[in-house]
């Protein structure tokens, strides 16, 4: 099966996370850039907001199509207890092109349940597998035993 993980992320920690599923899945990986600055204070802010309000945003065009692959493994960080606006975004332009879906989260104590049905919701498509970490989880490199179990969920 044609597997990819597709993720954004604005610290390093969801990106971390993301090499290491690839890496596991011997797989590609493709990150998304959001066009809007979301570094340092103003932009952590913004980030809240823009979440909390369930914007969309205008990120940079991807070079995989999500139509070649079979599994789409979709990392988000939470912002606000929900998803991410650029991945919010990538959502709503691709859904219809994902097949199979697996997701995976940052955070920074809460909110993965309900990024999670977030979306399911926008797919209308239930995961093969989901995966919550901390922010402390990344940082520490302490998340080779559930990336294991994530890949095992996803029949790999």
């Amino acid at each position: 099966m044609r597997t990819i993980v597709i993720f954004y992320s604005r610290t390093g920690n969801t990106r971390k996370i993301a090499h290491a599923i690839a890496e596991k899945l011997k797989c590609p990986s493709e990150e998304i850039f959001d066009t809007k600055d979301r570094r340092g204070i103003r932009g952590y802010l913004s980030a809240g907001r823009d979440a909390t309000l369930r914007k969309l945003t205008q990120i940079k065009p991807i070079a995989h199509d999500p139509a070649n692959y079979d599994i789409i493994i979709i990392g988000t960080p939470i912002w606000a207890w929900t998803i991410s606006t650029p991945i919010r975004t990538y959502l709503e332009q691709n859904k219809k092109a994902f097949k199979k879906i697996a997701f995976f989260c940052t955070m920074g104590g809460s909110g993965s349940e309900r990024a999670f049905a977030e979306m399911k919701k926008i797919c209308a498509n239930k995961p093969l597998a989901t995966l919550a970490l901390t922010a402390k989880e990344a940082i520490k490199n302490k998340f080779e035993e559930k990336i294991i179990k994530f890949a095992l969920s996803i029949n790999y």
